[in-house]
């Protein structure tokens, strides 16, 4: 079918241009064919996930890069790399750089920065030239499920304060930073993985509690800024993602860069227009670069990562060529898509050297000096070295943005104890009593791990600990209560702000101090 704009370009070129908003994940650790000849056609680019990345073989992701910029020298690689909870990176051993929640309890905005020049040294020295990174959300609802300890904090002045100061960070090493989740996402109670998140507030309450730190990115130079599925009733009923007028307040705004949609892979896109529609919309919404999504998520099973592109690649070909999606759109997407290929290759060239002016940060000193202690009837220490430690892991379902990881404080411990980590899945109530009643009464320390102290299930577990064993200790990997709130149990309670590497032998630091 011919283009009706009547500037349109060939069939090849109009394959490129539409190949030039499209940022595919794909499955391996090298690049397969139908990537390699997408790349060779003007994609933009790629997103690494964990399944990319094989730590066991030296220089393998630096490799993958050079092979993707070998097919397009202009590719925009990127990654989801907050730190904390969330690293792709450093996934199999756990971030070793604090999130967002433990800088933010700490609030020092120099060590934030720090915190970000070694994300983008990371980014830097792996090919990535675009860090999804900082989480600019302002977590003002305490029971939502996606955000939670990879925001700074629930003020609006400390959240715009540490993405200004993570943004900069990040972007002193050279790679571009991408403030997330416009318009904000942290007062949703619902996963936008998993359904259609909504944000009850007016417009004039989102201007003054969420938009602040956005404004702050802008402010600080930000190159890119994700969109959010989310449904903010003053702008309309759909998607910020999908939604003109979301768009439209961004640049309002006064942002120029680059919008890049979160992955049109989850449920709020997926459930409703499906990723092939919903990137036609998004386009149409004023999105720059349309990240397709994880092929290796549970939702997109029986489906490759092949046919999960062909399918946003198909519809956005089509309506260019029926003439719905204006080609000035797409060719001004595209356009500032280009804009930040450029500025990447500049900013790498400036870049050199700044993430390592930090020298050795101690890492595990920062969060150690961010937990904190809610005494209870227990020690905040562990035994002698001796000592069997009894962890109780009664955390439920992964987060989906970080999802499921090794246990890192029972990797933590074992550098200097036994440990004993029972499936709590295959006890029962009775069982796991008898358990943590049989090593308290051998004085052996029992430590129970949550990541969320609102939890029925997790609450109960912490009950049922504290009925035998009332001098055990919670570790609170999750958002702690405000200061002088009741945490829910009588247990003494270390809150670390996140589960991470660096979190986990923070609190392993912190229990052991004379050793």
């Amino acid at each position: 079918m011919a283009l009706r704009d009547p500037h349109h370009c060939p069939a090849a070129g109009l394959s490129r241009l539409v190949n030039a908003v499209i940022w595919p994940g794909f499955v391996g650790a090298t690049v397969p064919g139908w990537l390699d000849r997408a790349l060779r056609d003007g994609l933009a680019g790629v997103v690494y996930f964990s399944h990319n990345i094989d730590p066991d073989v030296p220089g393998q992701l630096p490799a993958l890069s050079a092979a993707i910029r070998a097919a397009n020298p202009s590719a925009v690689v990127g990654v989801d790399e907050e730190g904390g909870n969330v690293t792709r990176l450093q996934s199999r051993g756990g971030s070793a750089i604090p999130g967002a929640a433990v800088l933010g309890a700490l609030d020092d905005v120099e060590v934030t920065a720090a915190a970000g020049r070694a994300i983008g040294g990371l980014c830097r020295a792996a090919g990535v030239n675009l860090a999804i990174a900082p989480v600019a959300d302002v977590n003002t609802n305490p029971l939502n499920p996606v955000i939670g300890v990879r925001a700074f904090g629930s003020s609006a002045a400390l959240v715009s304060a540490h993405t200004a100061a993570a943004v900069a960070g990040i972007q002193a090493a050279g790679v571009g930073a991408c403030a997330k989740h416009f318009p904000g996402h942290g007062d949703t109670v619902a996963d936008s993985h998993l359904d259609v998140a909504r944000v009850e507030l007016t417009l004039a309450q989102l201007r003054e509690h969420h938009l602040p730190p956005f404004q702050a990115a802008f402010d600080a130079g930000v190159a890119a800024v994700m969109g959010a599925h989310i449904v903010v009733p003053g702008l309309g009923d759909a998607p910020a993602t999908l939604n003109p007028r979301a768009g439209a307040l961004l640049r309002d705004l006064g942002f120029g860069g680059l919008l890049v949609t979160d992955a049109l892979d989850m449920a709020a896109v997926r459930a409703t227009v499906g990723p092939g529609e919903g990137a036609v919309l998004a386009l149409l919404a004023g999105a720059d670069l349309l990240c397709v999504g994880n092929p290796l998520n549970a939702y997109t099973t029986g489906r490759d990562d092949e046919a999960c592109y062909t399918e946003v690649f198909d519809a956005v070909y089509s309506a260019v060529s029926s003439g719905r999606l204006p080609v000035e759109v797409l060719q001004a997407a595209a356009g500032r898509v280009a804009a930040f290929v450029q500025w990447s290759q500049e900013a790498s060239r400036c870049g050199e050297g700044g993430a390592c002016e930090d020298g050795e940060v101690d890492w595990v000193d920062v969060a150690a000096r961010a937990c904190r202690v809610d005494p209870g009837a227990g020690a905040v220490a562990l035994a002698g070295p001796d000592a069997v430690v009894t962890l109780v892991d009664a955390r439920t379902a992964p987060n989906m943005a970080a999802g499921a990881t090794d246990n890192f404080l029972a990797t933590a411990l074992l550098e200097g104890y036994e440990v004993c980590v029972p499936d709590v899945s295959l006890l029962s109530a009775e069982d796991l009593s008898d358990l943590v009643s049989a090593a308290a009464s051998q004085g052996e320390p029992v430590l129970v791990l949550v990541d969320a102290l609102s939890s029925p299930m997790q609450q109960a577990t912490l009950a049922a600990v504290a009925a035998v064993a009332p001098r055990a200790l919670c570790i609170n990997a999750g958002l702690p209560p405000e200061p002088g709130t009741a945490t829910g149990t009588a247990l003494s309670t270390v809150h670390c702000h996140g589960f991470s590497r660096v979190s986990a032998e923070a609190v392993v630091r912190l229990l052991t101090p004379a050793r």
